[in-house]
């Protein structure tokens, strides 16, 4: 079997651009005092850029008539809505940690947990349509192995933080030779 490659070449791009995500959102957050809902603005800002550059490319690239039909709107918005809410409730994750957020956490919940949702939702929409394909027990298997690979990115990722900031100068003057109050 040939693996068709350009496919796995946007594929790992995607992983590429996904896994940066976070910690890209890490920075944007705390370059604006730590508020999450500032980039999630330029989030969307991008999202919609990107969106209607690329698909409009996409269209002319393979001659795709400007013409969309009702099913295909409502499920494009749709999916939209879910990829935009799941980036909401990815800076709520970010944001409501005390302190300073855990992408090292985050990331690989969202991720890891996004392949299984979406098993799980083809295996649903499978079953509705009437699907007689048998599921096979791997799937299971790999499904823990995700919880598992989820546990093991989190707690070994390397926790690295913001610079610091340079210690204040401390005295050199001993206790002794302080001057004592004349009373």
């Amino acid at each position: 079997m040939k693996l068709p490659m350009l496919p796995v070449i946007f594929a790992s791009l995607t992983a590429l651009f996904w896994g940066m995500y976070g910690p890209a959102i890490g920075l944007a957050r705390t370059a604006e005092g730590n508020n999450p809902f500032k980039p999630y603005v330029m989030i969307g800002v991008a999202y919609l850029i990107w969106a209607i550059l690329g698909g409009a490319g996409g269209m002319v690239y393979t001659k795709v008539p400007f013409s969309f039909s009702g099913a295909g709107v409502t499920w494009g918005f749709i999916g939209g809505s879910l990829g935009a809410f799941g980036a909401l409730t990815l800076t709520l994750a970010m944001f409501s940690f005390e302190g300073k957020p855990k992408p090292e956490l985050v990331m690989p919940i969202v991720f890891g947990g996004a392949v299984t949702v979406n098993a799980i939702t083809n295996l649903v929409l499978g079953w509705k349509q009437g699907s007689s394909h048998e599921t096979s027990p791997w799937l299971w298997v790999g499904m823990i192995g995700v919880a598992a690979s989820i546990v093991v990115v989190a707690v070994f990722t390397p926790h690295v933080g913001p610079k610091s900031k340079p210690a204040a100068p401390t005295s050199t003057v001993a206790l002794d030779e302080t001057p004592k109050s004349q009373n």
